[in-house]
């Protein structure tokens, strides 16, 4: 995939640590390499929301770094488990603070691709397609790629 110019174009893949989301990165880092385009491998990370018999409650935590750092210790992990220790130049890791399907659609601005799994781990089994795929699907601003997870094996 490249952009109008010839250029290679940007993969943007979300990561969530589910092995839906393991597999559609490994599937954009081979198309990186097939293009010779980028990945941004993205992870999103919001403060926690209870539901309680009050209504909503506060989150349990309100430490922005240490909920940032989880994030970013989740996708690098998917990342070495995707492209090996030392993952090429052309992928980068980064997480947002956001909602996944908010972080993934603002990222596909500009992007040739965005590449996500059918399900993630707020999924249901039995779901064709999670919410935050779906979302993706219908308001990205680029083609989406739907990574289908086999979980017969």
């Amino acid at each position: 995939m490249s952009d109008q110019r010839g250029k290679p174009g940007r993969i943007v893949v979300g990561v969530d640590g589910s092995d839906p989301s393991k597999e559609a990165l490994r599937w954009a880092v081979r198309q990186a390499e097939c293009t010779r385009g980028t990945v941004e491998a993205l992870n999103a990370w919001d403060f926690p929301h209870l539901h309680g018999s009050l209504g909503w409650l506060p989150p349990p935590s309100t430490d922005e770094a240490a909920l940032r750092a989880r994030a970013l210790e989740e996708l690098e992990e998917a990342v070495r488990e995707a492209a090996g220790p030392r993952p090429p130049a052309g992928i980068r890791a980064e997480v947002r603070h956001g909602t996944a399907a908010g972080v993934l659609i603002d990222a596909s601005r500009g992007a040739a691709l965005l590449v996500v799994g059918s399900r993630g781990l707020g999924g249901f089994s039995g779901l064709l397609l999670g919410s935050v795929t779906q979302h993706c699907v219908q308001h990205a601003a680029c083609p989406v790629v739907v990574i289908r997870h086999d979980d017969t094996g």
